[in-house]
């Protein structure tokens, strides 16, 4: 047989080598110019197609083709694998942790003592600006930084050149990555209520068929690092798929499980729940879901989506609360303009700030006072009963959703002076006391200025020094922590001054550049879509924003309302006065 380099995948599936001598060597540029790659939006996957990279590429071109043959994981990294010798091919080992890097990057000649002497080896440096990391969770880890890899690259006894030491961690352009993997919400649960929590991975898509197995196994893995704690699972720890997870001829997805049949009937629901919701980005079949080879739920064996009750009531302002604004020092209704009843629609409390339930019954109001400020609690169109609780500076109020068994939201949190994190608890008797929530982490990164709790209660926005973090609320018997926070679009997003939360795994923030005054981020941070910024009039000082809501900001202008990335800011019908500040309930 002639092996030949139409043979490749026999060499590397087989690991045998066919060794063709060609006269004669390319021609080195010194440096390859930085391009672009297309973008594509996440879940286009590419086929890779494995074929021999072409004769007589010089090492810069090989070294750039292997970033980005690396996003390709089919085939235990058969593409990539198509640029490394013999030898590295049958070693390597890539790790689950990869490096996403701009779509522009660099491949040079490394110089002085780090260039081999040889005339066969030549070491490339791959330069570029990382955006984050693919954790070994599969979740996508933030941070953005200059990134540089030194890769050996060897001419072969037939005249091509091949690298010798691949990395552990790969690397691979943000387009590649979103072309190759996709996105899905892993859900998991609030600890102390039904409400989902969407928890953002990306699984390999492809095989497409197997697609909802890799779902399934994040899924039994439980939360990702950032989550331990901050949610739970219903899924017992010695749960399994036992099996396959396949299509049959009817045209059903099977999920058969093993270890969930003690659970109980509430248990099993709510395990059904979290699997046909994480299932929903990767099939549109029906899911039939059994337990020991009978039906998981009691006389429900094949699941649709719409067969899934809302997990989100207590997470979701209801229809008729329309929004609020404070204006001059009183608050307003966003759906006329006009004062709320009661003593904080009257102008009896100097209001700089507030924030309603998200049931709309209750509110919490920052009130100036003699050069400082205190934070008052009460219902709704009634009187709001000070707390002890007062600071130079106190951030907008924001609540925990309810979790009580009369449906009274009961806990609400500011920041007093930018350095200490306070949630304000209802006593038994009535009353309001606050304990410190343990910030640590937060506070090493600066000072706080805005701070908002997702509406289903396991995360936490906020703004410190300009920048915009996300973090988990872990709970504890004794403690409260903000964990693991997370710089989200940094290098890139600047001058923040307010953020909301567009749905449970977006944002939006308000911010003093020019160019973007208003953004939208995921909450694992791995793009940023700036907003239409005609009609705007920058800065913008203040954001709301709610699911199924249009979002409203505030300028110099006035209140202005836009429900999409590209949709030019409309004015709002019901601006009053100047420094208005618009808020939703939560």
């Amino acid at each position: 047989m002639n092996l030949t380099r139409r043979t490749t995948v026999v060499r590397l599936l087989a690991a045998l080598v066919g060794v063709l001598l060609v006269a004669g060597c390319a021609t080195l540029p010194d440096e390859s110019q930085p391009a672009a790659v297309p973008q594509q939006e996440l879940g286009q996957i590419t086929n890779p197609d494995l074929q021999q990279p072409p004769h007589d590429l010089d090492p810069l071109t090989i070294v750039r083709d292997f970033v980005r043959a690396s996003a390709q994981p089919i085939g235990n990294n058969a593409a990539a694998r198509m640029y490394l010798d013999d030898v590295a091919v049958k070693q390597w080992q890539p790790s689950k942790v990869m490096n996403v890097i701009e779509d522009q990057f660099n491949t040079v000649y490394a110089t002085g003592g780090d260039q081999p002497a040889g005339p066969n080896d030549v070491v490339v440096v791959v330069r570029g600006t990382a955006l984050g990391t693919l954790d070994a969770d599969s979740s996508f880890i933030p941070s953005r930084s200059t990134y540089e890899l030194k890769l050996l690259v060897r001419k072969q006894p037939d005249g091509q050149w091949r690298i010798v030491n691949p990395p552990a961690g790969m690397v691979v352009p943000y387009s590649d990555f979103t072309a190759n993997y996709v996105r899905v919400p892993i859900y998991f649960f609030a600890p102390d209520s039904t409400t989902i929590v969407p928890d953002l991975r990306y699984v390999a898509g492809k095989p497409q068929s197997g697609l909802p197995a890799r779902v399934m196994s994040l899924l039994l893995a439980g939360p990702s690092d950032q989550l331990v704690g901050a949610v739970r699972s219903p899924l017992p720890e010695d749960a399994a798929i036992e099996g396959n997870v396949v299509n049959t001829p009817d045209g059903a997805l099977v999920v058969p499980l093993a270890g969930v049949g003690d659970q109980t009937p509430e248990a099993k629901k709510l395990i059904a729940a979290q699997i046909v919701l994480s299932l929903q980005a990767v099939t549109t079949n029906r899911i039939r879901l059994l337990s020991d080879g009978v039906p998981l739920v009691g006389g429900h064996e094949d699941w649709l989506f719409t067969d899934v009750p809302s997990y989100t009531s207590l997470a979701s302002p209801s229809a008729d609360q329309a929004g609020l604004m404070t204006s001059g020092g009183r608050i307003r209704s966003l759906a006329d303009g006009a004062p709320i009843p009661g003593p904080a629609g009257q102008g009896n409390y100097q209001v700089a700030s507030a924030a309603q339930s998200i049931d709309g019954k209750q509110l919490a109001i920052v009130e100036n006072l003699g050069g400082r400020q205190q934070l008052r609690i009460g219902p709704f169109g009634g009187q709001a009963q000070p707390v002890d609780l007062f600071g130079g500076t106190l951030t907008r109020p924001t609540w925990r959703p309810t979790t009580t068994a009369d449906g009274t939201a009961g806990e609400v949190w500011t920041v007093v002076d930018g350095q200490s994190v306070v949630r304000v608890a209802r006593t038994p008797d009535g009353g309001w006391t606050g304990q410190a929530v343990n910030a640590e982490e937060v506070l090493a990164v600066g000072s706080i200025s805005a701070l908002r709790l997702s509406r289903d209660g396991a995360r936490a926005a906020l703004v410190v020094n300009g920048q915009l973090l996300v973090a988990s609320v872990v709970r504890t018997q004794d403690s409260v922590t903000l964990r693991s926070p997370r710089i989200l679009g940094a290098g890139a997003l600047s001058g923040v001054v307010d953020v909301d939360w567009l749905s449970q795994d977006s944002l939006v923030a308000a911010t003093t550049m020019p160019s973007q005054p208003v953004v939208k981020v995921p909450i694992d941070g791995l793009r940023l879509d700036a907003f239409n910024s005609s009609n705007l009039t920058p800065p913008v000082y203040a954001i709301t924003a709610a699911p199924g809501r249009p979002i409203v900001v505030a300028d110099s202008g006035g209140l202005w309302t836009a429900s999409d990335v590209g949709e030019v800011w409309r004015p709002h019908p019901h601006s009053v006065g100047s420094h208005v500040a618009p808020f939703y309930p939560g």
